[in-house]
């Protein structure tokens, strides 16, 4: 939503559309987290075999980021021993699925050249 020229998403202020998409995504390891997310549901396990240069901490920041942002959900299922933990996009995170897979196959064309 914009006020005055600017940006604001979650109670953050941002110059530019594209500031505040990159604020949302940007960083290391966010994308790298939407993309693994792009298709299905995950476990936390899931994405730390899936992602193995990251460091557990450094995960569990960017998940909880993301989650804060609303665009990654947590739910957790309680039913049964071992408490089992499920990473999923939102709708809004669903929005930037085009996205994702626009920088997935830039990066994909780019290691080509």
């Amino acid at each position: 939503m914009s006020k005055k020229g600017k940006h604001v998403f979650n109670g953050k202020e941002y110059p530019c559309c594209a500031s505040l998409t990159m604020g949302v995504i940007g960083g290391k390891w966010k994308t790298v987290i939407l993309y693994h997310l792009k298709d299905e549901a995950k476990r936390y396990s899931q994405l730390r075999k899936e992602m193995p240069a990251v460091t557990e901490r450094t995960l569990s920041l960017q998940l909880k980021t993301l989650e804060d942002d609303g665009i990654v959900k947590r739910k957790v299922y309680t039913t049964k021993p071992p408490l089992k933990v499920e990473y999923s996009l939102t709708k809004l995170g669903e929005t930037l699925i085009p996205l994702i897979i626009s920088i997935a196959e830039w990066g994909e064309t780019a290691s080509k050249t």
